[in-house]
């Protein structure tokens, strides 16, 4: 026998899923927006070198009266010389001592180059790196071949051979800018190279990732707190409501069910008291006649008190393997006398090849399998043929077992209401017989249904799911 399946709990399944994915959403979201803080930062700060150094030079070029804003670049890229600017030379070495002058007091700064148009060190921080060319450096190439005004990025202290140059080792990192002076024409004709460590900038950014960080998980914090409360409160609700609901049920339930028993005995007892009644009158063949009477009603009731503490309770068999062809053999073995006095012609063919056993409870099974055999005579008072298949569903792993008749059937609204325990339309039933033998069937992982036409017979199906 299968477990009975454990019921769903929302507070559970909502406490770690919710988790999950709030935590899995709190952390992609600050490691985006660290991100996005730090690449940001770094951007306005490179813009803000880039602008004061080009403003340097275009200040310096005015500042010693040379004919265009571009004049310092050209001089320092080598492309332009004192005579086409119509200068003396002690001018223009002073105008770019100036300029280099600016770039040496820059804050932060580790390193700083300047590079002419073909990639030569013309001035550096650290003089033993003036005159030599660096290796292949894409951002450098990126600078002089495209018009963009800065490139940097957020690097490591060992990132290629220009490294070895740096005045001093970054603690953590530091930050690579790259500045091109343009000419008259548009042409970077020079290159600023800025290697910095802005610790006070760093420290800014490690700061508001932290913050970005803490507003993050306490944000997915609060959110997880307030859903679980909100869940959690509409889960007791939900349970509150449930056991209203199954205690209306339950009320309803007894109340039909005292209805039905009010409406079954009180037939039986009025048979009784008459017939005692008239017992009393001394009469011995009526005295016979009325004990008699009162014995059959005696009985009828306890039938009914037997199927209300039958079906009162669960059903407890424990699971075993259960020959239902062997059930079916021995039940119509022991309707035989009732089939022969009812006029009812069994019809049933044992299967060629051997069914497997079915999982289910012996004494069970058969209770349930005589009820519907019962029912099925019942409803053919005038006689008739009652059939009974058995297939196995290979696919599905599934037994099906069919017991038609061709008894008076049901209407549409009789077959809805057929498994409502006492609900009957027997003069005698109580109405749990369908009722407790769909317990008994589902108990095992089973599943029974009916198909009725009025006038034109009943067929039940039951489901049994085979063993091994």
């Amino acid at each position: 026998m299968t477990g009975a399946p454990k019921p769903f709990n929302l507070i559970r399944w909502f406490a770690v899923l919710s988790l999950i994915t709030i935590v899995i959403g709190a952390v992609s979201m600050a490691t985006i927006l660290s991100h996005f803080l730090a690449e940001e930062v770094l951007r306005r700060d490179a813009m803000l070198t880039s602008q004061f150094i080009v403003s340097v030079a275009e200040n310096e070029s005015s500042h010693f009266g040379l004919p265009r804003p571009s004049s310092v670049a050209e001089l320092v890229a080598g492309t332009v010389g004192a005579d086409l600017l119509g200068i003396d030379d002690q001018l223009v070495t002073k105008a770019k001592d100036e300029f280099f002058g600016h770039i040496r007091i820059l804050p932060d700064v580790l390193l700083a180059n300047v590079y002419a148009r073909d990639r030569t060190i013309v001035w550096s921080h650290n003089p033993s790196a003036i005159g030599s060319r660096p290796g292949p450096h894409d951002e450098l190439e990126q600078a002089f071949q495209s018009r963009i005004l800065v490139a940097h990025g957020f690097i490591g202290r060992h990132r290629h051979t220009q490294s070895q140059f740096l005045l001093g080792q970054p603690d953590h990192y530091y930050v690579e800018n790259y500045v091109p002076l343009y000419d008259s024409y548009g042409n970077a004709v020079s290159v600023v190279e800025i290697y910095k460590e802005p610790s006070g900038l760093f420290a800014t950014i490690r700061r508001g990732q932290v913050l970005v960080w803490v507003g993050s998980l306490l944000t997915g914090l609060l959110i997880y707190l307030a859903l679980f409360w909100l869940v959690r409160r509409g889960s007791v609700l939900i349970k509150n409501q449930q056991q209203q609901l199954v205690d209306s049920e339950m009320l309803v339930m007894m109340g039909e069910m005292a209805q039905a028993v009010a409406h079954g005995i009180r037939n039986p007892l009025a048979t009784i008291r008459s017939s005692a009644e008239l017992a009393l009158e001394g009469d011995e063949q009526l005295a016979r006649k009325s004990a008699n009477d009162i014995i059959q009603q005696v009985d009828r009731l306890s039938y009914w008190v037997r199927d209300l503490l039958v079906f009162s309770r669960p059903p407890d068999g424990v699971a075993e393997q259960v020959d239902m062809i062997a059930i079916i053999r021995d039940t119509l073995r022991n309707f035989a006398p009732r089939f022969e006095r009812a006029g009812i012609t069994p019809q049933w063919s044992e299967p060629a090849t051997e069914l497997p056993k079915v999982i289910g409870n012996q004494a069970l099974f058969v209770q349930a399998f005589n009820s519907i055999i019962a029912n099925a005579v019942e409803a053919m008072p005038k006689g008739g043929s009652l059939s009974i298949s058995t297939e196995l569903d290979t696919a599905r792993r599934r037994l099906r077992v069919s017991v038609s008749d061709s008894g008076v059937g049901m209407t549409e609204k009789q077959l809805s209401m057929v498994f409502k325990p006492f609900h009957t339309t027997k003069a005698r039933g109580l109405g749990v017989g369908l009722a407790l033998v769909k317990r008994i069937i589902e108990r095992y992982d089973g599943s029974i249904f009916l198909e009725s036409t009025e006038n034109q017979g009943t067929r039940v199906h039951m489901i049994f799911n085979p063993a091994g």
